[in-house]
């Protein structure tokens, strides 16, 4: 039977903040901490894979109160991912998750892009520009979403992450055109302007009642180095991934791809998969946790999706044959009570590991997220030449 290896990424899932939280202006941030708070909020199964044994985790006062009225009993190993890259967001994350940590971090503009990124970007896309500022994502379509309606100009903004994010009505930039307009943005961004991600955000509604559409498209730098799934792909091995994940590593390194709609979506998807004969990595971002709950600080919701996974988790148990190996983690954290940002938080990441293949247990506090990838390459018998040791299974 072949090795499979089930990788799932609850993005924006953090475990409490890291030593360095406050240079990243992050004070008392702890996502699954604010998550707790909510009546929303349920874990059996995650708890089960050992969520709530894992050290700064165990002792907060939800998990406390869960063990006296549950005999639990860990079925799965279980630690603590510290990050190693300068940097709080999702390309950091992943690639640091994949054997690419970033010891520098992606330019930020908290002032918004300079008139030479701008000029270029107005002359290549014919458009004009509006805002150029750090900005909600919700918010900047309220605040501009009109004048963007009337001129066709188009909505540009970032946040404390590396970002540059384009936004537009569905209706006056056709979502392909807007895809375009990234790519070209894209272009234009390297170098020392080589910021993290370009996001295409797609809106539709009228006057006063703009939504964001699930059409948003990210488009990242190409990776620095090579990640896991250069080298499992190298292998001749499967590399699927499932959700953002193409996005995130510019399609590098994957032999199969699909996007998703949403966390529902994205485990329908990888329920599917794990019903086909694949060997090698199943990579899939849960992305609802941080687009949908973490920014726009919405307490329940993040808990609500949280307890919707856990109780999907009991299908994808059922999936797993006798040398799968299921493992969950996050990217970075998303504090749905921080109310001094509305951007990412720097905290720790839990992991997960469970199959039949895996003994139960602590695996401690881990100096960076690499050590996910370097796991998966001993697991799946590829020679890891990046960063990170493997945990023991």
């Amino acid at each position: 039977m072949s090795k499979r290896v089930i990788l799932i990424v609850m993005d924006s899932f953090g475990i409490g903040q890291l030593p360095d939280a406050a240079s990243f202006g992050d004070y008392d941030v702890n996502t699954i901490r604010s998550c707790m708070s909510s009546p929303c909020f349920q874990a059996d199964h995650l708890a089960e894979l050992g969520l709530l044994s894992i050290e700064g985790v165990k002792d907060l006062p939800y998990s406390q109160e869960y063990r006296k009225q549950h005999d639990l009993k860990v079925r799965g190993a279980y630690a603590r991912l510290a990050e190693a890259s300068m940097g709080k967001d999702t390309t950091t994350g992943h690639w640091e998750i994949a054997g690419l940590p970033c010891p520098r971090p992606f330019p930020t503009y908290p002032q918004g892009f300079p008139e030479e990124i701008l000029a270029e970007f107005r002359k290549r896309t014919g458009r004009g520009v509006l805002c150029n500022l750090p900005y909600s994502g919700t918010k900047v379509i309220a605040d501009y979403g009109d004048e963007h309606v009337k001129t066709g100009d188009l909505i540009v903004y970032t946040s404390a992450d590396s970002v540059f994010q384009i936004a537009a009505h569905e209706e006056i930039v056709p979502c392909e055109t807007l895809y375009e307009y990234c790519r070209i943005a894209r272009d234009i961004l390297q170098g020392e302007h080589g910021v993290g991600r370009v996001i295409a955000r797609p809106f539709v509604g009228t006057s006063g009642q703009y939504v964001r559409t699930s059409n948003r498209h990210d488009f990242s730098l190409l990776p620095t180095g090579d990640t896991m799934l250069d080298l499992i792909s190298a292998a001749g091995l499967d590399t699927i991934g499932v959700g953002k994940i193409h996005d995130i590593y510019a399609g590098r390194g994957l032999t199969e791809y699909v996007y998703t709609s949403g966390n529902a979506d994205g485990i329908d998807k990888t329920s599917e998969f794990m019903d086909r004969d694949f060997h090698g990595l199943l990579f899939v971002n849960l992305v609802d946790y941080d687009m949908l709950y973490g920014h726009r600080r919405d307490i329940d919701g993040y808990a609500k999706a949280v307890a919707y996974f856990d109780e999907r988790l009991p299908e994808l148990f059922a999936k797993m044959g006798e040398e799968d190996i299921l493992m969950i983690t996050a990217d970075h954290g998303c504090d749905p009570a921080y109310q001094a940002t509305t951007d990412h938080t720097r905290e720790y990441i839990p992991l997960l590991i469970c199959g039949k293949n895996v003994h139960p247990g602590d695996r401690g506090t881990r100096k960076t997220f690499s050590d996910i990838s370097a796991t998966i390459l001993e697991y799946l018998g590829v020679e890891n030449t990046l960063a990170g040791s493997p945990i023991e299974l």
